[in-house]
């Protein structure tokens, strides 16, 4: 087990470049399993969650071949999902988006019952009732279920999704890559990793449209195509960059930012009195300079599914918000789990109510010091280094495995800014 360490109060100036996208590598690495030939993913971050999965994959017996830092080569032709690691498919809930690929390529598989951040109830009903929608026959076993296709689909079949889930809905979107009949897929999300998706599946030789509001028709094939694909850039991790630099009030540049994902994040930054600006841009992909900001006030911000601001940004946000004027309403629908990191806050010197699971109160300004934290999901824990960086003293946050999963080493990153925050062992 590690820790960071971090002195904070010092002023943060520099550049921070963001990395590959984090849950847009996962559906990109189940779909090597839609296909026998070569799979070439570049720009993947080096970040624990991939680590898993791919080992998940090495464990079906998919050859990998690493062909540079970021560049992976995967073949799947000798797949065999008997031997999938049930341990590592319990830490990691990515390792859902097997199952689509899994059942449309061998017809019957066995699934431990994947794992993942404890942000709050998180079931994957939705995934197994999207199968069984589509004639699937789930069976309970023990520590996870059994799904067999008993028919192969021979008509065209509707999937409605009991809410908008972006792994459910790439879920289906593998699923129907591999079948030869059209699937139409209602109350479908259509986030970053969604559109990534859809832009591989179209490589590999299966038709996606877009027919209506959310609503997917998905044309695929019985073979399909291998593929190379540059990952995009993170939305999240530049989210979580240019929140940090508003909140330490530092002249900070943030490279390598997916400008169309962040459109209304960006606005609302500007209306609540950030000094945020985009100072180059090439193909959609720019460079954000955020400069020390005066008078910043938040008021209300909600987070929903895409183009809203996005659940993954709700820690950053927190930690801003006991940085401004007045109070602000944090108010995050999704997942009910999401604000525990506000109670480490409160340890620090915040003043946050909790009114529900889902809203939180955060009087601002007011000034943090140093504490023992603890990091018990990946977006907070990443939260919380921005809150140690601006405490008084010196702060511990343990469990950072959980910030390891998402953010590759972020702590080299932050000192080249200037940050004094060290990893030791526990």
């Amino acid at each position: 087990m590690e820790k960071f360490i971090v002195v904070g109060g010092r002023k943060l100036d520099g550049e921070i470049d963001v990395r590959g996208a984090k849950n847009a590598a996962f559906p990109l690495l189940a779909a090597s399993i839609l296909t026998k030939e070569n799979v070439l993913i570049d720009n993947l971050p080096r970040i624990e969650d991939v680590f898993r999965m791919i080992e998940i994959l090495k464990s079906m017996n998919a050859r990998v071949d690493w062909l540079g830092e970021r560049t992976i080569r995967i073949n799947t032709k000798a797949l065999d999902p008997a031997k999938i690691d049930k341990v590592l498919v319990k830490r990691l809930r990515g390792s859902i988006l097997f199952l689509g690929p899994l059942l449309a390529r061998f017809g019957k598989i066995y699934l431990p019952q994947p794992g993942g951040c404890v942000i709050g109830a998180r079931p994957i009903d939705t995934h197994l009732d999207a199968f069984r929608q589509i004639g699937a026959v789930i069976v309970p076993k023990k520590e996870g279920f059994e799904v067999e296709l008993k028919t192969r689909p021979r008509k065209q079949m509707e999937v409605i999704l009991n809410e908008f889930s972006v792994t459910a809905t790439e879920n289906v979107l593998l699923f129907a890559a591999l079948i030869s009949v059209p699937v139409i897929l209602k109350i479908a999300d259509f986030d970053y990793q969604v559109q990534e998706l859809i832009r591989v599946l179209t490589k590999m030789g299966a038709s996606v449209e877009m027919i209506g509001l959310h609503t997917l028709k998905i044309t695929g094939r019985k073979s399909l195509r291998g593929f190379e694909h540059r990952l995009l850039y993170d939305p999240t991790e530049a989210g979580t960059f240019i929140l940090m630099a508003a909140a330490l009030r530092g002249e900070i540049t943030i490279a390598n930012v997916e400008l169309s994902f962040l459109d209304l994040f960006l606005k609302r930054l500007k209306d609540f009195g950030v000094n945020v600006e985009v100072i180059s841009q090439k193909n959609g992909v720019g460079t954000v300079r955020v400069s020390p900001s005066k008078n910043v006030h938040i008021g209300k911000i909600q987070y929903f599914i895409y183009p809203g601001i996005h659940s993954d940004l709700q820690s950053p946000f927190g930690v801003l918000a006991t940085q401004t004027k007045g109070s602000t309403l944090l108010h995050d629908p999704l997942y009910e789990g999401r604000l525990k990191y506000l109670e480490e806050l409160n340890k620090m010197g915040a003043e946050i109510y909790l009114t529900d699971p889902h809203r939180a109160i955060i009087n601002g300004p007011t000034k943090l010091y140093g504490a023992e934290i603890t990091a018990s999901d990946l977006r907070g824990g990443a939260a919380l280094i921005t809150a140690a960086l601006i405490a008084k003293g010196q702060s511990a946050i343990s469990n950072v495995y959980q910030i390891d999963r998402g953010y590759e080493e972020i702590e080299k990153r932050i000192q080249k800014l200037g940050g004094d925050i060290q990893r030791v062992e526990e």
